[in-house]
């Protein structure tokens, strides 16, 4: 997986983070669980920053089992709350279990959210675009051949998981290898967001000229496509190309690669848990995810060269994250002005 930005910002997200969470006070709730409407879920301090603001959170509560970093929930008058997973595979699945069971929320009817930056593929989308996914594909779930030993014909290192062929489909014996959005609620979304004024900066402007063709070259928009998962941070043709293929092998063609992050698996399978509790209901579940660079070089341009430019660019993280908000706040206000249509499921009347 590729997240270039991240490495930029993680010691200053720790700073910041530490000195925040520390001053913060808990108002506590009633005896009775919040009834959640919407809940967003971000991974860390820059994605959760831009929903905090717009969502004018007046009540935190802190949660046991959440990161030392981020240990509260924080909700609004109007029942939308907002957590922080922290990054990765494992911080995502334990505190997302940890909201779930602690008691303090009624999720049975919420819509919940999740909303972070990726990398993004430069065929399907560019540094800012917003896409909300209809499949998450766990890439990181596989065999590995070393690169330098690949068998003849193979294009790189990665197989199914007891399987012995990189076109040979496996079974998905871990349950968490791919997740399938609900379609109304992917429509609806879209729908509410394809016009939303996405934020744009000079310097990734000047940075999209590189690629020779559209829509890497042009202004960010809103989408549909997927995204995969891994804990792995990635870059490369082949190694793109890969996710492309795996995307589609696991989904029988019918996946289309776009973002690649690492934890949206992983909050889906502790989802699907409480799903099974009968705590949630998984076709509540959308994925928003924003390119804050692409996940390989343009043309004539080397890997490592590709990586080093793009962490110099400064106006990605904040477009990227911002464009989280813009993209996803249509949802989350259709949600909460029309409760009486969406409480019982996605409305069937035409969007407004």
């Amino acid at each position: 997986m590729t997240i270039f930005t991240r490495i930029c910002v993680c010691l200053i997200t720790v700073a910041w983070c530490g000195a925040a969470e520390a001053s913060v006070t808990d108002v506590p709730l009633s005896a009775a669980p919040l009834e959640v409407k919407v809940l967003v879920v971000n991974m860390f301090q820059l994605e959760a920053a831009p929903w905090i603001e717009a969502l004018h959170t007046d009540r935190q509560v802190a949660v046991p089992g959440l990161s030392e970093d981020y240990p509260l929930v924080r909700c609004n008058a109007a029942a939308v709350c907002q957590m922080t997973t922290g990054m990765g595979h494992a911080g995502a699945a334990a505190s997302m279990m940890a909201v779930l069971y602690s008691g303090k929320f009624d999720f049975r009817k919420s819509y919940i959210i999740i909303a972070g930056i990726a990398g993004i593929d430069p065929a399907r989308g560019t540094i800012g675009t917003a896409a909300w996914a209809r499949y998450a594909v766990d890439v990181g779930i596989a065999h590995e051949i070393d690169a330098r030993e690949l068998p003849v014909g193979w294009k790189d290192g990665y197989f199914g998981v007891m399987t012995d062929s990189p076109d040979a489909v496996p079974k998905f014996d871990y349950h968490s290898e791919v997740f399938k959005m609900d379609e109304s609620l992917l429509q609806r979304a879209y729908t509410l967001s394809r016009s939303a004024v996405l934020e744009d900066s000079e310097d990734v402007r000047a940075y999209r000229r590189h690629y020779p063709a559209e829509p890497a070259n042009q202004p960010p928009k809103v989408v549909i496509c997927d995204t995969a998962t891994s804990d792995t941070w990635w870059v490369g043709e082949r190694l793109s190309d890969h996710a492309r293929h795996w995307t589609e092998l696991l989904t029988q063609g019918a996946g289309d690669y776009c973002t690649t992050q690492q934890e949206d698996n992983a909050t889906l399978t502790a989802l699907a848990r409480a799903a099974l509790s009968a705590l949630m209901d998984l076709r509540r579940v959308a994925i928003l995810r924003s390119g804050s660079d692409f996940d390989r070089p343009y043309p004539q341009q080397k890997v490592l060269d590709g990586l080093r430019s793009q962490l110099k660019i400064k106006g990605t993280i904040r477009i990227s994250t911002h464009n989280l908000v813009d993209a996803g706040m249509p949802l989350v206000d259709d949600i909460v002005q029309h409760w009486e249509q969406w409480k019982n499921g996605v409305p069937t009347t035409p969007a407004p």
